[in-house]
């Protein structure tokens, strides 16, 4: 198999989310393969922090936005501007909100369900159709476990998760004739800020890790490869697609 399917170079990706976590894994796997970044969160610096350095240090150019994913005219003018230059789009900006479902703050429903599938949709729809009129894209939603199972205490995530798996093969359907494919991503449980709160408590982590056949939480770099060979000419005939990170979770 040629490496030349995993070529990025002369692309751009657009990776919201990025400022830390998997974001940033995936936009500096990205750019490892040959990409150009533009990246985007709530409190993402122009010139990109941390990641901005390793995307300049493997030799590609880094671009950052400040987006609040909660405001959907915010997204909706960083689409407009994004959206003439993205090759690739990786939709994994996110937050999670945790309380039993009868104690759900419907404010902090409202809040996932906007940063989790509406900006996504509005970010979507836009980048979308400009890929659409090029006859070429890739893009990639970042789904969850919970795309699959219903959780614990996260009833608003689980329903946009859910969602995002069936938006996912909805724009397959739609787009993928006309060059644009249409994947998501399924991190298994992984070490960020998001599951913190997992990792702080003994009982969770240890049932969590038990249940695990790779013995271990994921790590962000985890969803290097899945995110690369989604992005890239290895996966053209690959759409519709959850795809699994997640150390075996789901074929126990």
């Amino acid at each position: 198999m040629s490496s030349g399917l995993f070529d990025l170079i002369g692309t751009t990706a657009v990776v919201t989310g990025a400022r830390r976590g998997i974001g940033m894994a995936m936009a500096e796997a990205l750019a490892a393969a040959g990409a150009d970044i533009i990246g985007a969160s709530a409190s993402q610096e122009a010139e990109g922090g941390e990641l901005g350095e390793r995307v300049r240090g493997l030799g590609r150019r880094f671009e950052g936005h400040a987006v609040d994913f909660r405001d959907g005219e915010q997204v909706a003018r960083f689409a407009a501007e994004v959206a003439p230059r993205a090759d690739i789009l990786v939709n994994n900006a996110g937050t999670i909100r945790r309380a039993p479902a009868a104690e759900h703050p419907i404010e902090w429903w409202d809040e996932v369900l906007d940063v989790n599938l509406r900006s996504q949709f509005i970010l979507t729809q836009a980048v979308g159709a400009g890929m659409l009129q090029r006859g070429r894209g890739k893009i990639i939603f970042t789904a969850s476990l919970l795309s699959f199972q219903g959780g614990i205490n996260v009833p608003g995530y689980t329903a946009a998760k859910s969602a995002i798996a069936g938006l996912t093969k909805a724009l397959a359907n739609e787009w993928t004739a006309h060059g644009v494919t249409v994947n998501s991503i399924a991190p298994g449980y992984i070490a960020t800020d998001n599951t913190g709160a997992l990792r702080a408590d003994s009982a969770r982590s240890t049932a969590i890790l038990e249940r695990i056949p790779a013995g271990r939480w994921g790590a962000a770099g985890d969803l290097a490869g899945a995110t690369v060979f989604l992005a890239s000419r290895a996966s053209d005939y690959v759409s519709g697609v959850v795809l699994p990170v997640d150390g075996g979770w789901l074929g126990r």
